[in-house]
């Protein structure tokens, strides 16, 4: 399976992922899915707003215990973020059926759409529809770096946008939901340990700071006569890690937009994108309120409109407790010592459906904590304990 995915959106030069949502990219992973749930025997289904289910079992019959993850990528992104979770999925199937496990619970596999937002600048699309978390109106207006709205994107990847929205029925016949990932962190490297258990994700939400100046010839203006966007935007991306060194949170600016974008011109507009996260959620406002006041005053300093938009925001979740012990119970039995239970600052499906159904994670140890990149890495050996963890979690719950 790993084999079969490696290829798949990967950029010759840089050697990450550009696996975006309604790309020829999505489109193989999709097929991939597809192909892999037909082997095995599965009912293949795709829903309303394009996410992929594999069944084992009546669909019907509720109670269910799915797992899965996502398979498209953030921009250069790595090969395990999302796709480690779906593969593992199958891989826990397949060891449950040579150990000839009883299912007493229909089983399903998912790859939710359009986790990452690497397009349309909103993360987990797919879950946020279908938890009814994004409305059907905002969803048609989402355009990417094109001009490509959301549902034209569908529409020219063979999917009808018209009938996205909320699935509470899809929802209700769904007992729990475990998604497994590989760790954004250091955490599980730091303890010794393969394999984690989640027990929060930090709040957290994308800001976009529009800066506002004038154009002009980048060699004729006398430094004095400029109005340039470009410094009230770096001194903020200084505040920002200031803000969040002081709370300590974490904040970033990975994304910009420059207007006109000519190296002998002043910009216009600079637009950047904030990403924020924290522990809590006092601590998240602190942060972000701390980011936008030092924005506004060098903005007035050097005669700049700022306009600050809450693109998206996911507040603290914290993992159902039932479910967290049971997995802990599962798994420590017969253990020397309990796996650890760590929160994490990344957004995920099953902080999205947490909402609506009984949600857990399992977390795969990264050596080098990088994520989001080409270096992405777990060795092969805590994947495998990662699959047998979620085998032996589904058994647990689905076979008893």
């Amino acid at each position: 399976m790993w084999r079969d995915l490696k290829p798949i959106g990967r950029d010759k030069d840089s050697r990450g992922y550009r696996r975006y949502a309604w790309t020829a990219a999505d489109a193989d992973c999709r097929t991939w899915f597809k192909a892999q749930a037909e082997s095995r025997g599965l009912t293949y289904e795709l829903d309303r707003n394009g996410n992929q289910w594999a069944w084992l079992g009546d669909p019907a019959a509720g109670d269910a215990v799915v797992t899965g993850s996502h398979l498209d990528s953030v921009p250069d992104g790595g090969a395990f973020d999302g796709p480690l979770g779906v593969v593992s999925s199958f891989a826990a199937l397949d060891e449950l059926r040579a150990r000839n496990a009883e299912f007493t619970r229909p089983l399903a596999i998912v790859n939710f759409g359009d986790e990452e937002g690497a397009r349309f600048g909103l993360a987990c699309v797919g879950s946020r529809l279908t938890a009814g978390q994004l409305t059907v109106e905002a969803a048609h207006k989402l355009r990417d770096g094109d001009g490509v709205t959301l549902p034209q994107a569908m529409e020219a990847a063979g999917y009808d946008p018209y009938n996205i929205g909320p699935d509470p029925e899809r929802l209700a016949r769904i007992g729990a939901f475990v998604e497994l990932h590989v760790e954004q962190g250091r955490a599980l490297d730091l303890s010794g340990d393969p394999v984690g258990i989640a027990s929060a994700i930090w709040p957290h939400g994308r800001w976009r700071f529009d800066f506002r100046g004038e154009a002009n010839h980048a060699g004729t203006t006398r430094l004095v006569d400029r109005r340039d966007p470009m410094l009230s935007y770096a001194e903020t991306v200084l505040a920002a890690r200031r803000e969040a060194e002081l709370a300590g949170a974490v904040a970033t600016f990975g994304k910009i937009a420059v207007e006109p974008n000519g190296v002998n011109a002043i910009p216009s507009l600079v637009r950047g994108w904030l990403d924020s996260r924290a522990a809590d959620q006092a601590t998240l406002d602190t942060v972000v309120t701390g980011i936008e006041k030092a924005a506004r005053e060098y903005a007035e300093r050097h005669g700049i409109d700022l306009d600050v938009v809450r693109e998206s925001f996911t507040p603290v979740v914290e993992f159902e407790d039932a479910l967290r012990d049971e997995l802990g119970a599962i798994l420590g039995a017969g253990a020397d010592r309990p796996l650890p239970v760590l929160g994490t600052g990344a957004g995920h499906d099953a902080g999205i459906l947490s909402g609506s159904i009984p949600t857990a994670m399992l977390f795969v140890r990264n050596p080098t904590g990088v994520s989001h990149s080409p270096a992405e890495y777990a060795a092969e050996d805590d994947c495998l304990a990662g699959v047998t963890a979620l085998a032996d979690v589904l058994e647990g719950l689905a076979c008893r």
